[in-house]
């Protein structure tokens, strides 16, 4: 095969559910009705027409009526005539002469009996039924308010989204198609492509097409084998005007010239920033007024739902929509409009849009342009980080030199990066050239790239990458360069790597004082350093991102302030390497230079430090601070790091709502950023949450989640943690063996283990199933290493949890209850009430086989009230069980109601009620459709409701009971 590629578009629907189901139910109804009638509504390119044609290939009912398309001049009744027509064709026979202009339009069914005989159901289809002419449109219409008598009818029709309320088909039934979801388009290109795509390129597609499936057909008819494969590159731009033009010009074609020369002007307002919330409305007004367009030219547009103006802004109503009007105008015509923007911006005021603008609006070299932009885009000036990046961007194409150009490039490519656009990110480090430029630019450049295989990537690459850059830029940047073996530092950390943690964090002691500089750092995972991230929205000011630093004189040591950084790298390599006394002095200094401070990235360090510290308060105060500064500053590629931080620290101390919360938003905010790698880690910490709610469905999508990214990507830390989850769910389920043979291979001593900050925290669980399931010996081993750990004191749930452990292995005699009480007694000085709870169960197991009922009914009791105050309902009936066989008979759940639900039945049970979609709770909680369909038929069968509006009723019933005093 050579040229582009030629792929046949697949007969097949792709997702669609509901809007089959819609179909199917029309057919359904022409049986017991006399009519039915259905509206396929949606923009050019999702496939209305495609659903539409199936539908009239699969009817099996009778005739199908679907006449061809018409000529744009249409006389009144053409339509009609069209459609008698092809009934006569159905026939064998030619339409009867009739004087439509004369007749009623309620006389298409008597005229459809007399073409076609029989009382069979008839399907009338007619695609883009808005390009009938009016009659023809009232004729279809009043056949559904005057049904035949002796033959049932159906109607389906297709028009596009923004004609779907013509008032000849007012309160007919709608289906408003969206665009696919990422599995559906993922399954059209498969198809598409014979399953030769390589997944950069997949999700470089996904992304461009914005799940429009003619789009995304497009895109891979256009790309050769070798482009597809991910053997040569894409062009650029990836979708060019034309085949946009072929997709949604049937929306631009009929406005008058002024409209769309004021689209043109929106659509370029917009170009800098495109994921901005529309266009400057008076940017674009000016700049019209200027070129003598009068702003009521707009009105065509905004008619058709092309743009909504409200005073403010302009917006388009789909992104692809405004890339058509842009792309698809001549580069001629662009350059005139950015040329008439830039004219009307006040440069004083707003210098780097202005000179953007100026920027786009010419071609070829412009070495003074560009030092304007590069200039104009230093941090400290207001403006988005997007519009920094498509100003260095386009800087780097108006600049000759490799080096300057390489550096721009990269330049714009981090501010893409920490803006949440890793895609655009990657685009730009692609255009940069290896070995073209100076050690510095290409220590940049390998920085850039580590950080984003960092969060995006195998972590093993990152760390080489980041190493790289670190060698690069030591002998010009010493800051630039300890933030590269910082996040070399996190890549060895995510990989379970001690030894290369500790070598990332010796390297190239920094001794000179902080720059006044955008850039900070930031830790990350349980207790381990996170990536440098600039403080975009700092007020402060600092050097430009690519802009290479002078080489300082070192000044004594005795005078030199000492760097931040210093306290946090020394703490951590000394906890690292075990000495953990030594640690807590430097790492002490971090957390308390945090309490004033509103710096995220500092306050998720001393977060870190809080957690090595073993305080684990002091980590969910830090955290939920650099949430609030990372959200009111819209850190991007910030925030789900922020999120998995404070997830991780609600979860270590017990608060366990609170962590599916957080964990679920950061799971969002991650996949919109495209970290993957940030988002096994909330896949992880939600499945350690489902394990104690015992939502064993949850866990395992969850967990298999985690591992499907983190196998690859070489996560130890997630994968650890994702076992550790279901090794928790099948003890709750009362699986020992099965918990057992999970955590062994990751808590024994030797390669091949658990993550080395993790193993630890998962080893009471391990020697729990371990001696429930006659594996002593392994328990006993265990024991002893997990009491080396606690007795350094980073974790202050681990003193209580040795005095559990040593009860479990203790021998058949009374020296238990001493360890099980000793136990107690150390929950008491700690937060974590499930952890309490289950020593409380265990206890209450041991004194009811020692024949010591008394006492273990009130051990039991006391874990029943716990494990159902923290939302663990397995856990809960486990002790329900062992009261009753001490003879007690505990008061059962509540019957009835709400109270039958486990938690996450009860979480879905409330966002069906809202009326939200299988699909809508399955997005809202991070788990599949599938998994939604399954929790609400227990949920129906459980409260014996048999619709959405039964259960809507009996939920709102029941909160508005619970809200009475």
């Amino acid at each position: 095969m050579t040229g582009h590629t030629r792929v046949d578009s697949p007969c097949r629907i792709y997702g669609r559910t509901t809007e089959l189901a819609a179909v199917a139910a029309l057919s359904d109804q022409l049986l017991p009705q006399r009519v039915g009638a259905l509206l396929l509504a949606a923009e050019p390119g999702l496939g209305r027409s495609t659903l539409l044609a199936r539908a009239a290939r699969e009817f099996t009912l009778g005739p199908v009526l679907r006449p061809r398309p018409l000529p744009r001049n249409l006389q009144s009744y053409d339509g009609l005539r069209a459609l008698l027509g092809e009934a006569a064709g159905v026939r064998g026979g030619a339409p009867p002469p009739v004087s439509f202009g004369a007749g009623r339009p309620d006389e298409l069914p008597a005229l459809l009996r007399q073409l076609l005989p029989g009382g069979e159901p008839l399907l009338v289809c007619v695609d883009d039924v808005h390009l009938w002419d009016a009659p023809s449109r009232a004729v279809l219409g009043a056949a559904v308010r005057h049904p035949d008598p002796g033959r049932p009818i159906g109607l389906l029709l297709s028009l596009p989204e923004h004609r779907s309320e013509e008032l000849e088909f007012s309160g007919w039934p709608v289906v408003r198609f969206g665009p696919l979801d990422d599995d559906a388009a993922t399954t059209l290109l498969r198809d598409l492509t014979g399953g030769c795509l390589d997944p950069a390129v997949r999700a470089e597609l996904l992304s461009e097409a914005e799940g429009n499936p003619a789009v995304l057909t497009s895109l891979a008819q256009r790309l050769t084998p070798d482009q597809l494969g991910g053997r040569r590159p894409l062009p650029r731009p990836l979708m060019d005007g034309g085949a946009l033009w072929a997709t949604f010009g049937s929306r631009l074609a009929p406005l008058p010239a002024p409209a769309r020369q004021l689209l043109l002007l929106a659509a370029a307002a917009q170009e800098p920033d495109p994921d901005a919330a529309g266009a400057d409305a008076s940017l674009v007004l000016r700049a019209a007024r200027k070129a003598g367009l009068d702003p009521a030219a707009l009105d065509p547009a905004e008619a058709a739902r092309l743009v909504h103006h409200d005073g403010d802004r302009i917006t388009f109503t789909g992104a692809l929509l405004r890339r058509t009007v842009y792309s698809g105008a001549p580069s001629s015509r662009r350059r005139a409009a950015h040329a008439l923007l830039a004219s009307v911006i006040d440069a004083d005021r707003f210098r780097l849009r202005h000179l953007l603008h100026l920027a786009l609006a010419v071609q070829g070299p412009d070495a003074v342009l560009a030092a304007g932009l590069d200039e104009a885009a230093a941090p400290g000036t207001p403006t988005s980080g997007m519009e920094r990046s498509a100003a260095l961007s386009r800087a780097a194409e108006l600049t000759a030199h490799e080096g300057a150009r390489t550096a721009r490039l990269t330049a714009a490519a981090d501010y893409a990066r920490l803006s949440g656009h890793p895609r655009r990110a990657r685009r730009l480090l692609a255009a940069t050239r290896e070995g073209a430029s100076p050690d510095a630019v290409q220590g940049r450049t390998e920085l850039v790239r580590g950080s984003m295989a960092l969060r995006d990537g195998p972590v093993g690459d990152a760390y080489q990458a980041l190493l790289m850059a670190a060698e690069h830029l030591d002998p010009t940047d010493a800051e630039a360069a300890l933030e590269a073996r910082m996040e070399a530092m996190d890549a060895a950390w995510a990989a379970g790597d001690a030894a290369a943690c500790i070598a990332a964090l010796t390297e190239a002691p920094l001794t000179t004082p902080p720059r006044d500089t955008a850039f900070a750092y930031a830790p990350t995972g349980p207790a381990a350093p996170f990536s440098p991230v600039r403080r975009m929205a700092s007020v402060r000011s600092g050097p430009h991102p690519h802009r290479q630093t002078q080489t300082q004189t070192e000044p004594h040591p005795a005078a030199a302030p000492r760097h931040p950084m210093l306290d946090y790298r020394a703490g951590l390599r000394t906890a690292i390497d075990g000495h953990p006394a030594e640690a807590e002095p430097p790492l002490r200094r971090v957390l308390d230079r945090a309490q004033h401070d509103d710096d995220p990235t500092r306050l998720l360090r001393a977060g870190v430090a809080a957690l090595v510290l073993g305080d684990i308060a002091a980590a969910c105060r830090t955290n939920a601070r650099a949430l609030a500064v990372s959200r009111s500053r819209g850190l991007a590629s910030l925030t789900p790091r922020i999120l998995e931080h404070l997830a991780y620290a609600e979860l270590r101390a017990g608060q366990h709502a609170r962590a599916r919360a957080h964990a679920q938003e950061g799971l969002r905010a991650a996949h919109r950023a495209g970290q993957r790698n940030v988002a096994a880690g909330q896949h992880a910490i939600l499945a350690l949450v489902a394990s104690v709610e015992d939502d064993a469905a949850a866990v395992a999508a969850h967990a298999g989640a985690a591992v499907a990214i983190a196998r690859p990507h070489g996560l130890l830390q997630a994968v650890t943690l994702a076992e550790w989850a279901s090794a928790r769910a099948d003890l709750c389920r009362g699986r020992p063996f099965e918990a057992a043979a999970r955590l062994g291979p990751l808590t024994r001593p030797g390669p091949g283990r658990g993550h080395f900050a993790v193993r630890m925290l998962a080893l009471p669980c391990f020697v729990e199933a371990a001696v429930q399931s006659g594996a002593s010996a392994e328990a006993k081993a265990a024991v002893e290493e997990f009491a080396l750990w606690a007795a350094q004191g980073t974790d202050p749930q681990a003193p209580a949890q040795l005095a559990r452990c040593r009860a479990l292995i203790a021998p058949p005699d009374d020296s238990a209850d001493a360890l099980y009480a000793l136990a107690l007694d150390r929950h008491e000085a700690v937060h974590g009430d499930f952890e309490r709870a289950r020593t409380q169960l265990l206890y209450g197991k041991w004194l009811r086989r020692r024949r010591r009922p008394a006492e273990a009914k009130n051990r039991l009791r006391d874990a029943l009230v716990t494990f159902e105050r923290c939302g663990a309902p397995a856990w809960a009936e486990q002790t329900r069980a062992e009261l009753r066989a001490t003879g007690e008979a505990p008061a059962p759940a509540a019957e009835g109601g709400l109270a039958l639900l486990t938690p996450q039945q009860l979480r879905i049970a409330r966002c069906v009620a809202e009326g939200a979609t299988n699909r809508e709770v399955a997005l809202s909680l991070s788990v599949s459709p599938r998994t939604v369909d399954h929790h609400l038929r227990n949920v129906f069968a459980l409260l014996g409701v048999r619709s959405r509006t039964e259960l809507s009723r009996l939920v709102d019933r029941a909160e508005r009971g619970s809200a009475r005093p």
